[in-house]
């Protein structure tokens, strides 16, 4: 591994092309990856590994040949036109099928840009300038979601990013997850001034963290009040716990809708939509532009039919809860035999075991959280064959391609890394 990386540092930033596979936030080196099937990734040196990142959330069936498939054939007729093809209708059909909020759709090429995109929508059609954010939150890396963000930058313990102005930071204004008093205050004291609030309606990029009860309710509520729009971010959250959107379970309508990951059945795609009147501001019908070359691409509207398809048809959800289920039982019981500090955040089919006593509701809460000790596990893990998030601050991930096998081999790999840092401490 280490020649590979060594020439990667040569050539990329780092070595990598996002920070957070870089390892450094667990002080290890980064894994080179060549082939993937179901749930297993193997790596330049040829180890195998069970996998809990699923390329950070889109691979929800795994690595699965079916999509591959669909790839191939579409490929096989053209990369790119740069012109509209039927793929593009049919996935926005598919997908205002399943979300009743989106009434029209634009694909777009990443989450980043999806945001980036919907954030102007929102201050085009509200005639507004202020976006309202949460500290931890994680929206991509356009300069204005970059204030107080989480994922990568708070695993290298930089929650605001340089080469951000000042002009641009001004106008996002900060409030707290599961804080509605923290909302309230920034309408009362910016009056007529902003635009939306854009939310994680399942905080993914802080470790997982829920909504707790009313939160976004409220959410809904002030947004009407004030004459702002609610954006729900859902590139993670849209079809992970359900066919369809976790707005869904929540009978919450936001007026815009963001999407990525799951719905390009792992190729890079993004997606915004919501209410017709206020998508048709967007040009050639309206004055906000946005455009992109490869927006709509047919090879990946096609990985992202298939992905929704299979998941439409055989609904996976309900298994993937139970196997998440184990880990769960199975973890707080190794908390109980090992009286660690150790919780799990869940929600639905998403999950982060905290190195931190209790479940994390807040991102105050979440700084607490043991980031060494996570560390350690991390690194005892990979020696055991089981790849987890190079992160505290990130989802894990259990597809339709984990088998209870693999869930057995999880929980012993985290009972035999437990005993081997338990070990190392009475070492010291």
């Amino acid at each position: 591994m280490s020649e590979i990386y060594n020439r990667a540092q040569k050539s990329l930033v780092g070595g990598v092309n996002s920070p957070v596979r870089s390892f450094s936030g667990v002080g290890s080196e980064p894994v080179f990856i060549t082939k993937a099937k179901g749930a297993h990734l193997t790596d330049t040196d040829g180890n195998t590994y069970i996998d809990l990142i699923g390329s950070w959330g889109p691979l929800i069936l795994g690595h699965d040949e079916r999509i591959a498939r669909a790839v191939a054939e579409r490929a096989g007729q053209g990369l790119s036109y740069g012109l509209g093809t039927p793929e593009e209708v049919e996935l926005a059909e598919t997908i205002i099928a399943a979300v009743p909020s989106v009434e029209k759709i634009r694909f777009v090429n990443s989450g980043t840009e999806a945001v980036m995109s919907a954030l102007r929508l929102a201050r085009g059609y509200t005639n507004r300038d202020k976006i309202i954010k949460f500290r931890g939150a994680y929206h991509g890396h356009a300069d204005s979601m970059l204030v107080e963000a989480g994922s990568g930058l708070l695993t290298h313990s930089t929650p605001s990013s340089e080469g951000v102005s000042a002009s641009v930071a001004k106008d996002t204004l900060l409030a707290e997850y599961n804080d509605v008093e923290s909302v309230r205050r920034l309408f009362e004291e910016n009056p007529g001034e902003i635009a939306a609030i854009i939310v994680e309606p399942v905080a993914g990029n802080m470790g997982v963290v829920a909504p707790q009860p009313g939160f976004l309710e409220d959410l809904r509520r002030l947004t009407e009040e004030n004459g702002a729009l609610l954006i729900f971010d859902e590139v993670i959250t849209g079809f992970r716990n359900a066919y369809g959107a976790y707005q869904n379970e929540t009978g919450i309508s936001p007026d815009l809708t963001v999407f990525g990951k799951i719905i390009g059945g792992g190729l890079p795609v993004g997606a915004f939509g919501g209410r017709r009147e206020i998508m048709n501001h967007l040009s050639p019908l309206g004055g906000v532009y946005q455009a992109g070359t490869l927006s709509g691409n047919p090879v990946v509207m096609s990985a992202g039919k298939k992905a929704l398809q299979i998941l439409k048809e055989e609904d996976p959800y309900g298994k993937i809860n139970e196997k998440i289920d184990r880990l769960e039982d199975g973890f707080n019981k190794l908390r109980d035999r090992y009286d660690l500090d150790l919780s799990f955040g869940r929600e639905g089919t998403m999950f982060t075991l905290f190195f931190n006593k209790n479940v994390p509701t807040t991102y105050e809460e979440v700084l607490e959280s043991d980031t060494k000790a996570y560390g350690k596990f991390f690194r005892a893990m990979l020696k055991r064959g089981v790849l987890i998030p190079p992160s505290q601050f990130e989802s894990w991930f259990v597809g339709a391609a984990h088998t209870d096998e693999d869930i057995n081999k999880i929980l012993k790999a985290a009972e035999d890394s437990f005993e081997e840092m338990r070990e190392s401490t009475d070492c010291s």
